[in-house]
């Protein structure tokens, strides 16, 4: 787990000194989630990680839980230091917007996307709070009863088509999953053998958790909260998104002779072994292995890149990368062709 708490927890403190103090802290912060990373995927290798670790279930699921919470103390701070409520000049509050929402896009969304594959519902309903803090409380039903049923097909919104640029991507997967999800919600409540209340459809509970944080940040900071909460929340969304752009784009699943789509395989998505970034998003990047095992907790994730395609570089390398779609095409799109030419079960 030291990767794990290294790559995670440690930049909670980074950004909480940044937030009230600026300076230094904000610069050493900014480094530490950019140069550090960047050099210790460089030099660790990943199969160090590549270990059973089933003994670390406890302090994973621990690691979990203090990431969620401080994520919401985090918010606060955000909007504080956004606003200028903590005294920052104009480059440190620049410093923290790319801070946070860097931080909230590739750590508090990772985390999320953890608990809200968790069996316990205090634990999901953790998650589904981080994600309804920054706009994206539908993610928790569009992940899991979309994404994950028909990942590779057009059903799916958050699956990047071929030739797709990512800003194509951002709106089209925002407010698709947002439809999809809500869909799957209503079919799922319509199938009930006993009607639920109407206030207890996951909707509303996602929209009264965004209510609320826009109240504190109103609170805290007035009108300048609620442009600080947003402007942050739209750029870790973002992020989120691109994520999901490169671990699916271009990858499909083939029609059976019954017409039904092929059982989701380990070609179906894109990873990265890279250690520590890997360990930032706790091992989202494994994402093969979390799609044909999406219960398995994230120190267990494998990588095999016999099997499993391999992106060209580390996830958040790509990510940089596909914001320049002529670049993301020539790199990634006879990697796609090579793929989807591979039938492997």
């Amino acid at each position: 787990m030291l990767w794990f708490t290294l790559a995670t927890a440690v930049p909670v403190f980074l950004l909480a000194l940044a937030g009230f103090l600026g300076g230094v802290w904000a610069i050493v912060a900014v480094l530490y989630l950019t140069a550090f990373v960047f050099i210790m995927d460089r030099l660790i290798e990943y199969a160090a990680t590549d270990k059973d670790t089933h003994e670390e279930f406890p302090a994973s699921t621990a690691l979990c839980i203090f990431l969620g919470f401080t994520h919401l103390i985090l918010i606060v701070v955000a909007i504080l230091a956004l606003s200028g409520e903590t005294g920052l000049n104009i480059w440190e509050r620049l410093a923290c917007f790319i801070l946070f929402g860097q931080y909230f896009g590739q750590v508090s969304n990772a985390n999320a996307h953890e608990l809200i594959h968790r069996g316990s519902r205090w634990l999901n309903r953790l998650g589904v709070a981080v994600y309804s803090s920054i706009f994206f409380g539908h993610h928790a039903s569009a992940h899991t009863k979309v994404h994950h049923t028909w990942v590779g097909s057009l059903r799916d919104p958050n699956t990047a088509r071929l030739g797709e640029s990512v800003y194509r991507f951002w709106p089209r997967a925002w407010f698709g999953s947002f439809m999809a999800g809500l869909r799957a919600e209503n079919a799922m409540r319509a199938r009930a053998k006993t009607p639920s209340p109407k206030w207890t459809h996951p909707y509303v509970w996602y929209g009264i958790g965004t209510l609320i944080t826009l109240i504190v940040a109103f609170l805290l900071a007035g009108w300048a909260g609620i442009g600080a909460l947003v402007a942050v929340s739209l750029y870790a969304t973002l992020q989120h998104l691109a994520s999901d752009y490169i671990q699916h784009y271009g990858l499909k699943r083939r029609k059976l002779a019954n017409g039904k789509l092929e059982p989701v395989g380990a070609q179906h998505s894109w990873n990265s072994p890279q250690v520590f970034s890997s360990a930032m998003m706790l091992n989202v990047p494994r994402h093969s292995d979390h799609h044909l095992n999406p219960n398995r907790p994230y120190p267990n994730l494998r990588i095999e890149e016999d099997r499993m395609p391999i992106l060209p570089k580390s996830l958040p390398v790509m990510g940089i990368i596909a914001l320049w779609p002529p670049l993301w095409r020539h790199m990634m799109d006879d990697r796609v062709a090579a793929v989807n030419g591979v039938t492997q079960p």
